[in-house]
């Protein structure tokens, strides 16, 4: 086992050698979805409208899964922690929907972060601040909203037509622990209406199938304080 970690620290030795830095600061943001009086397509299970306060993070997004010396890039957001003159610092392990986490097999030395250094590589930096670092790899930097203190979130959500109804699902989620998360479904007749509202929100509805639906935002969601 000795001679194992012996021969994992001489080839980290080789590439190079990284310390994870945590300065990065997220922010606040009201987010708002379509914009007004746009005309958009969604399928089934998509977001209709989207309207809250999220915590907007950097994120590094790895689309597909990424393999390198004994350590697994596994598809998914790894949230951002930091930067210096190096490159940009990521959580190795990510809780979040949809989060990246990197894996490793018995041999290599345990990780800690990872990193997207001023080549563009996507590396792992170990425990020893060892770090491994390959050019392979489709990951791109982007930015996601994460609930946090103070978050709130609305949606609608196509769930598809019968006859002549559609319905539509209702989401709300809230940091805040006296506001729980909240779901509703609701069911809309086209024959009273091309236009549909819920809670404040209103859309107009240009066509809706079984798959599909294209419409406008006329006005969103009542603002909640």
């Amino acid at each position: 086992m000795r001679s194992l970690l012996i021969v994992g620290l001489v080839v980290f030795g080789l590439v190079g050698c990284a310390t994870p830095k945590y300065n990065y600061q997220a922010t606040i943001q009201n987010i708002s979805k379509p914009p007004l009086n746009s005309e958009n397509t969604a399928y089934v299970g998509d977001k209709m409208l989207e309207q809250g306060r999220l915590l907007e993070k950097e994120a590094l997004y790895v689309p597909e899964t990424t393999k390198y010396s004994g350590y697994t890039f596994n598809e998914g957001y790894y949230l951002k922690t930091g930067d210096d003159k190096k490159g940009s610092y990521f959580q190795a392990i990510n809780t979040i929907p949809n989060g990246g986490n990197l894996q490793k097999n018995f041999i290599v030395d345990p990780f800690k972060a990872v990193m997207l250094d001023s080549s563009n590589e996507i590396c792992i930096i170990t425990v020893l601040n060892a770090k491994g670092c390959t050019d392979k790899h489709n990951a791109k930097l982007t930015k996601i909203g994460v609930a946090a203190e103070n978050s709130f979130q609305q949606t609608l959500i196509y769930s598809g037509r019968v006859g002549n109804k559609i319905n539509i699902g209702y989401r709300e989620f809230s940091s805040n622990s006296a506001r729980p998360a909240f779901n509703n479904d609701v069911e809309y007749d086209l024959n009273e209406s091309k236009q549909i509202g819920y809670k404040g929100a209103l859309l107009e509805v240009i066509k809706a199938t079984n798959q599909d639906i294209t419409y406008k935002v006329l006005k969103n969601f009542n603002k909640i304080d």
